[in-house]
C-alpha cells in the first residue's frame, strides 16, 4: 500500500463514511475524507437523521404534545411557535455534532478534503474545490459513502419557499397554516406527523393503496388510527395528475377527481443515490436506475474489488444505525483485519408522532414462510408508568415461533418506541425465548413492563413445555377380594 498516497479514501463524511474513518485510524492506517460541502457530517448531520429528530424534540416540548392528555388538547408550553424557534435547538444541536465529529477524526489522525470528488482512474482521484483548485491524489482501496440526494421531478413546480423538497423544507421561513405532504415513505410520515402536533391542517397523499409496507400491517392500523385522530387527513390509492403553484397556497389535482390545496407543499417522494458526479462508469462500478451502488451485502464491496460502498447510497434499509455497522465492516474488509460480523436483526426507528419502531419478522413474513407462531400484545395503558405519563394509546406486539419459542419479531408502536425496541433486538440476537420475559423482573413503573405483559399474553396461550407441566402420581392398582362365599346354613335347610 505505500505506493498510494493513502491506504484507504473515502467519499463522503456521513454515518457510514465516519465510522469507517474511525475505524481505519484506529487500525493506524493513513486515511483520507473528502467532502464536498465545507462541514463535516454529511445529509444525516445537515439535512437528515439529525434535524428531523432535533425538530421532533422541539416540536413535542414547545407544543406540550406529551402532556395533553393531563391538561387538555388546547395546552401549549408556548403560545405562539415560530419558525425561528424551531431552527434554533436545531442549530446548536448540528454545531455540537459537527464539533464532535471533527474531534473524532483529529483524535484518530483521519486526515480531510472538501470538494467534489470524480473518478480518474482504477486507483486515482481528482477533488475540485469551490476555489476552482483541483487535487489528485492516489489510494490501494476506495469506500463511496455519498448517501443520496432529493428526487426532483419535472412536474413539480420547485421554487424553494412554498414548494420544497426535503432538504429545504428546514429552512422555511414561517410555519405554514396547511401542509400538503406528497409521498408517504419515511421522511414523509415524519414530517406530515412532526406538524400536526402543531396543530398544523395536513394533508398526506400516498399513490398507493398502502404505506411502509415493511411494518407489521397490525402496527400500521394502530398508527393510521392515531394520526388520523391527530388530525392528519390520509389520501391513499391515487396519483397525483398536477401541482399548481397559486402563489397564496399550492393546490394538487389527484387522479380521483379531488383536489388538496395548502400553504406549502413538501415533496417527499423518493431519493436518488448521489453518485452522477464520480464517473463510476469509467470504472464499470454498477449503479442501478436510481444511482444507487450495487454490493456484497457481506463485505460491501461492487463488482471492482478494491472500490467498496456504503450507507443510503447502496439502497435498503437506508438507516444511519444500519449505515455506522456497514462503514464498520467494509473498512475492517478493506484493510484485511478480521472483524466481528453484523447481527442478523437490526431496529428500524420509524420517529413519527408516535414512534413506531420494529426488529425482526412481521406477522405477514411468518405466514409467508409457512412458520407457526403465537402473539403477544400489551397495550401503554395497561403499564403503571403508561398511566403516569398519561399515555392512551401505545402497543407493544412479539410474535413468537411455537416450534422452538424464540423471539421472531417485535413491534412497537407509542412513545419511547425507538429505546425499547432494543430489549427485543437483544434477545431476539442471543436466540432468547418468551420464557425470558416470563422468568425475568422488570423495573415498576416503566414502558418496559410491556414486555413482560407480552411475553405472559402468549406464553398463557402457548402449549406448556414438558419441564413446567405437573406430572400427576400415577396411581397403584388397588387388589379387588371378591367376598368368600357363605356357607349354606344347614339348620335353615
Amino acid at each position: 500500500m505505500s505506493d498510494f498516497d493513502y491506504d484507504l479514501i473515502i467519499i463522503g463524511s456521513g454515518p457510514s463514511g465516519r465510522s469507517a474513518a474511525i475505524q481505519a485510524g484506529k487500525l493506524k492506517r493513513r486515511v483520507l475524507v473528502i467532502d464536498r460541502k465545507d462541514r463535516l457530517g454529511g445529509v444525516s448531520v445537515h439535512t437528515g437523521t439529525i434535524p428531523s429528530k432535533t425538530l421532533r424534540e422541539t416540536v413535542l416540548n414547545l407544543s406540550g404534545w406529551r402532556e395533553r392528555s393531563f391538561y387538555g388538547r388546547s395546552y401549549r408550553v408556548k403560545d405562539q411557535i415560530e419558525a425561528e424557534d424551531l431552527k434554533a435547538r436545531l442549530h446548536m444541536t448540528l454545531d455540537h455534532e459537527v464539533d464532535v465529529l471533527e474531534h473524532q477524526f483529529n483524535r484518530n489522525h483521519v486526515d480531510t478534503l472538501n470538494g467534489l470528488a470524480k473518478f480518474i482512474g482504477p486507483h486515482e482521484i481528482e477533488v475540485a474545490t469551490e476555489a476552482g483548485d483541483t487535487t489528485r491524489l492516489t489510494a490501494s482501496k476506495f469506500l463511496i459513502a455519498t448517501g443520496t440526494r432529493t428526487y426532483r421531478p419535472d412536474y413539480v413546480p420547485f421554487n424553494g419557499k412554498t414548494v420544497v423538497d426535503g432538504d429545504e423544507f428546514l429552512e422555511m421561513e414561517e410555519i405554514p397554516r396547511s401542509l400538503v405532504v406528497i409521498g408517504a415513505g419515511v421522511i414523509g410520515v415524519e414530517y406530515a406527523t412532526m406538524f400536526s402536533a402543531l396543530d398544523v391542517r395536513v394533508s398526506l397523499i400516498e399513490p398507493r393503496d398502502s404505506f411502509l409496507d415493511f411494518i407489521d400491517r397490525t402496527l400500521i392500523q394502530d398508527f393510521t388510527h392515531q394520526i388520523r385522530e391527530n388530525g392528519v387527513d390520509l389520501r391513499l390509492g391515487s396519483a397525483v395528475e398536477k401541482i399548481e403553484d397559486a402563489g397564496d397556497h399550492v393546490e394538487v389535482s389527484l387522479a380521483n377527481g379531488r383536489h388538496v390545496r395548502g400553504e406549502m407543499l413538501l415533496f417527499a417522494a423518493g431519493r436518488m443515490g448521489a453518485t452522477a458526479s464520480l464517473n463510476l462508469d469509467s470504472l464499470g462500478v454498477e449503479t442501478d436506475h436510481r444511482g444507487r451502488v450495487s454490493v456484497d451485502r457481506k463485505t460491501y464491496q461492487t463488482n471492482v474489488p478494491h472500490i467498496y460502498a456504503t450507507g443510503d447510497v447502496i439502497g435498503h434499509p437506508s438507516l444511519a444505525s444500519t449505515s455506522l455497522q456497514q462503514g464498520r465492516v467494509a473498512a475492517c474488509h478493506a484493510l484485511e483485519t478480521p472483524s466481528l460480523p453484523e447481527s442478523p436483526w437490526y431496529p428500524y426507528g420509524i420517529y413519527s408522532v408516535p414512534e413506531m419502531s420494529t426488529c425482526g419478522m412481521s406477522e405477514e413474513e411468518l405466514h409467508e414462510r409457512g412458520i407457526p407462531y403465537e402473539v403477544g400484545v400489551a397495550r401503554f395503558r395497561e403499564t403503571s408508568r403508561g398511566h403516569i405519563m398519561g399515555l392512551e394509546h401505545g402497543m407493544l406486539k412479539m410474535l413468537l415461533s411455537l416450534k422452538t419459542r424464540r423471539v421472531l419479531g417485535v413491534q412497537i408502536v407509542g412513545e419511547g418506541a425507538t429505546e425499547l425496541i432494543h430489549i427485543g433486538q437483544a434477545v431476539m440476537n442471543l436466540k432468547g425465548t418468551v420464557d425470558y420475559f416470563v422468568q425475568n423482573t422488570f423495573n415498576y413503573p416503566t414502558l418496559a413492563e410491556a414486555y413482560k405483559i407480552a411475553g405472559l399474553d402468549a406464553f398463557n396461550r402457548m402449549p406448556i413445555p414438558d419441564e413446567f407441566k405437573v406430572k400427576k402420581a400415577a396411581k397403584v392398582a388397588e387388589k379387588v377380594t371378591a367376598p368368600k362365599a357363605e356357607k349354606p346354613d344347614k339348620a335353615a335347610e
